[in-house]
């Protein structure tokens, strides 16, 4: 694995379904209805039930574990929501190394919804075995 500042990771679209919501809820015991029940997220002023926060963390998180596959380990991870997801609408996930230190690499994330806006961003350090730099 080459890596350099600048490397982009390959980027994973994500396009989550009203059924992926509600399981996702189940076994995350996240029993808030603005993720299931349509008619209640409208109550409190969502457009359409709303992509669970840490679900969103996850699909950031899976294009770095994507991209590190066994090659090496997460360290720190931190993401942040800015707009609301909705189910049936695709987010696309990409990261870009921004820093290297020893075999550590700093990696900034972004997921963007359809309509190109940045919906979450975050960043991960990450551990890399034999980078190859």
């Amino acid at each position: 694995m080459n890596i350099s500042v600048g490397s982009e990771l390959p980027p994973i679209a994500y396009t989550p379904s009203r059924v992926q919501l509600f399981r996702f809820s189940a076994v995350t015991w996240n029993s808030h209805r603005i993720h299931y029940d349509e008619a209640y997220a409208r109550s409190e002023g969502h457009a359409d039930v709303v992509v669970q926060s840490t679900l969103r963390g996850e699909q950031l998180l899976g294009v770095v574990r994507s991209w590190l596959g066994d090659r090496g380990e997460i360290r720190s991870f931190e993401w942040r929501n800015l707009l609301p997801a909705h189910p049936d609408q695709t987010v696309t996930c990409r990261g870009t190394v921004v820093a290297l230190d020893g075999d550590l690499v700093r990696i900034t994330l972004e997921a963007r919804g359809p309509d190109g806006d940045v919906v979450t961003s975050g960043s991960a350090w990450a551990s890399v075995v034999a980078t190859g730099r």
